[in-house]
């Protein structure tokens, strides 16, 4: 075993966090990225051009492929993008988003992307 090993432990508290972050269903956040708002917000890569599907929205689509997934058929490169996910959502949310009008937000999108919607 290596020292990057994710052990069951590991696996279970990445799944947790995971449930508290995501609160979306799979069909309401696949309703969503199908939303001219969803597609608007979020980084598009490093070329500048703002053109093409954006991180938060290729992570939105991977997150509704992990949660029809029965545990058992969880690899490794899941619980990576599961990890990676709550740190998102944790990052985000401290943020605090925009004094007003925080329920037609870029933050709100942006999170909802990410499979979280602030205002639940």
């Amino acid at each position: 075993m290596t020292d990057n090993a994710m052990t069951d432990d590991d696996r279970d508290q990445i799944a947790k966090d995971f449930a508290d972050a995501v609160n979306m269903a799979p069909a309401e956040l696949e309703r969503f990225l199908d939303s001219d708002d969803s597609k608007r917000v979020g980084w598009k890569g490093e070329d500048g051009k703002g053109k093409g599907e954006s991180v938060g929205h290729q992570s939105g689509r991977r997150i509704v492929e992990i949660k029809r997934k029965k545990k058992a058929e969880l690899n490794d490169d899941d619980y990576a993008h599961m990890k990676k996910v709550v740190g998102y959502v944790h990052r985000h949310l401290a943020q605090g988003g925009p004094a007003k009008d925080k329920d037609h937000s870029d933050w709100r999108y942006s999170l909802m992307n990410w499979g979280h919607d602030p205002l639940k």
